[in-house]
């Protein structure tokens, strides 16, 4: 068995260089930069924006501004983009370039949303190689910063063409490949087939790292994971929600063997540093509202937890968090 201790280490993505390997992954609807920012405070190496629409970014729209900004404390991240039109994403990765100057341009090709689909883009992409080269290849071309790709393991279980797909990214110049390694059909259903990841990292041989993306809970998952795959960076999507410290811990018990669990009270302060960081990009009305979901995963595993859901999931200002949390704030201060 591998040292675990040679798991975490750092990285590099085409000129890019980071000095770890724990990612937060782009969550449609979670990613943006208040969650990015106490992500990186709890140690996160690398962050991804939530996907970006390319036709969205060409036609000027102004709510596709915020989601490429970067995040407070950010010092590098990666701007993930979503189109089937390569001229159209080739001329999105420009304007992102220029307008944010990020460190990285992902190509998303694994989102399983009909709606995605529908326009050629998403696990489409992972579906029809041909089209995923011609997008990957006019995307890196057009910016000076490394373009990377994320993937599913295919369509369905009758489908599976992340090979094709791995081959296609690579041979277009894409500097990085992210597998996650479910179907589009099981969506976020099943378990993610780390076998996958494991012949991935087989086929490219060294040619570009190989991220792996699926049911990375916890520290012990992150192990188990590099363990039996060997891929050279792990992202974490739901696993990061509720606990943004995920990434100091899995850090911790890779590098030393184990790891201390969050103190409710540290985590209620991250939430509420969220809140403050969303309440200045979005106002506090949507802020309030985009919170309610996660200050549900704060709580998770919470004494009266089920109490604490109830009063939140109609909460609708700052004073109303902190009004739901007082006692225990004056408990854990």
């Amino acid at each position: 068995m591998p040292d675990p201790q040679s798991f975490y280490r750092p990285v590099d993505i085409g000129s890019l260089h980071l000095e770890g390997n724990l990612f937060l992954a782009p969550v449609a609807g979670y990613s943006d930069r208040a969650f990015r920012s106490v992500c990186r405070l709890g140690g996160a190496d690398f962050a991804y924006t939530e996907m970006v629409s390319a036709e969205a970014l060409v036609r000027g729209s102004d709510k596709t501004a915020l989601i490429t900004e970067r995040a407070p404390g950010e010092t590098s991240y990666a701007v993930q983009i979503f189109g089937g039109k390569s001229e159209t994403v080739a001329e999105a990765a420009r304007i992102v370039y220029e307008r944010v100057k990020p460190e990285l341009i992902d190509i998303n090709a694994g989102c399983p949303v009909p709606k995605i689909i529908k326009s050629g883009a998403g696990s489409f992409l992972t579906k029809e190689p041909d089209k995923l080269y011609e997008v990957v290849k006019a995307a890196a071309q057009a910016v000076p910063i490394p373009v990377t790709v994320k993937i599913r393991s295919g369509w369905d279980a009758h489908n599976i063409t992340w090979s094709e797909a791995l081959d296609a990214a690579c041979k277009a110049g894409a500097a990085a490949v992210t597998i996650h390694s479910r179907t589009r059909a099981q969506g976020y259903e099943g378990r993610a087939d780390r076998n996958v990841i494991a012949a991935a990292v087989e086929q490219l041989n060294g040619k570009i790292p190989l991220f792996a993306s699926g049911d990375v809970f916890t520290p012990e998952d992150a192990r188990d994971i590099f363990t039996q795959t060997g891929c050279a960076g792990l992202m974490f999507a739901r696993g990061a929600m509720g606990n943004p410290f995920i990434f100091r811990q899995t850090r911790d018990f890779l590098q030393t063997g184990s790891y201390t669990e969050i103190p409710f009270a540290e985590r209620l302060e991250a939430a509420f540093g969220e809140l403050e960081l969303l309440c200045a990009d979005k106002g506090e009305e949507n802020a309030c509202r985009e919170m309610r979901k996660r200050f549900c995963a704060y709580i998770k595993g919470v004494e009266g937890g089920a109490v604490l859901r109830k009063a939140v999931v109609s909460a609708k200002s700052r004073r109303d968090y902190r009004e739901i949390f007082a006692h225990l704030i004056v408990k854990t201060e």
